[in-house]
Order: structure tokens, then C-alpha cells, then sequence
């Protein structure tokens, strides 16, 4: 597929089939965000592949947004291990965990996967509920799955702003 078809046609899928993802197919998408550009090279992103119904029914506690997605991905970040801007008060890891993230929701449109990226969920509260590491914070999970027969985009979907609105040329 195009790269500029793939940018153009994925969507948010709010409604999965009961078709399970394979796993040739998930092996895909989560290499495409190994390969997901970090700062310094770093990689300190730490994808959690939400499979079990232990899992699952950890993050339906925390949100309702996985519409019945078979999987879902906690795309987390090691923040010991962050490049430090200078001057000490930002760092790369939401960044680098977002790039992650972006790379992982176009591969799964290029694999023929329904994604949604899900922001609606209290990260410290999903990370212990799951167990995860102190260190790691979780900034986004995106549903995988297969659209739904009826699964399409939402009405503002194709709504975008004008270039001379988001751009400022200096």
C-alpha cells in the first residue's frame, strides 16, 4: 500500500468483528514501531501486547474505550533511561513513546488492522493494575483488531483544518 493512501484512509475503528488478529500480522506492526525513531537511539519504549482476559479485563476496569478489540498495545516508556534536554526540565520520553505509538497505528492500517489510539484511562492506575515496573509510564494503548462489518469512520474524520491555519511561516 501507498504511503500517502495510508496516511489518508486509517481511521479510529470504535467497532471490532470477533475475528482474531493473527499473529504474523502482529509480529508486523509491533516491528514497525522497534524500528520507530527514538532521541539518542534510546528505544526506551515498552510495548505490552494485552491479550489475556486478565489483561483485557484490567484495562475494560480503566476505560471503556476497547469496543471489543482482541488486542491491545500499552505503549510505555522507561523514564529512567530518557534523553534530557538541555537545561534539565523536559525529556524525550512522551515524544518518543508517541512516534512508537504512530508508527504502530499505520503499520496496523497497512496490515489491513483496525486501530484506535486510547488516551482515555488514568496511566498510573493501569500500570499498577498490570503490574508493570515503577519506572515505566504508559502513555497510550491502541486497540487491534479487525473492523466490524459496520465499522467505519466517525463523522469529523475527514474534517481538517487549512494548512494557513496550523502553519506559520518565519
Amino acid at each position: 500500500m501507498e504511503f500517502s493512501e495510508v496516511i489518508r484512509n486509517r481511521y479510529s475503528c470504535k467497532n471490532y468483528s470477533d475475528r482474531p488478529l493473527e499473529q504474523e500480522k502482529l509480529d508486523a506492526i509491533l516491528e514497525a514501531g522497534r524500528l520507530a525513531p527514538t532521541a539518542k537511539n534510546l528505544q526506551e519504549q515498552h510495548i505490552y501486547v494485552l491479550k489475556s482476559e486478565q489483561a483485557l479485563a484490567a484495562m475494560d476496569a480503566e476505560t471503556p474505550c476497547r469496543d471489543h478489540a482482541p488486542v491491545v498495545l500499552a505503549i510505555a516508556f522507561n523514564q529512567e533511561h530518557v534523553f534530557k534536554y538541555p537545561g534539565g526540565k523536559y525529556s524525550s520520553g512522551i515524544e518518543d513513546a508517541a512516534i512508537v505509538t504512530t508508527h504502530l497505528m499505520l503499520a496496523a492500517y497497512n496490515e489491513g488492522v483496525g486501530s484506535c489510539w486510547v488516551n482515555f484511562f488514568d496511566p498510573d492506575k493501569l500500570a499498577e493494575a498490570l503490574s508493570l515496573p515503577e519506572n515505566e509510564q504508559i502513555l497510550a494503548l491502541l486497540d487491534l483488531g479487525y473492523p466490524s462489518e459496520n465499522g467505519m469512520p466517525l463523522p469529523n474524520h475527514s474534517s481538517r483544518k487549512d494548512l494557513s491555519e496550523t502553519v506559520s511561516y518565519l
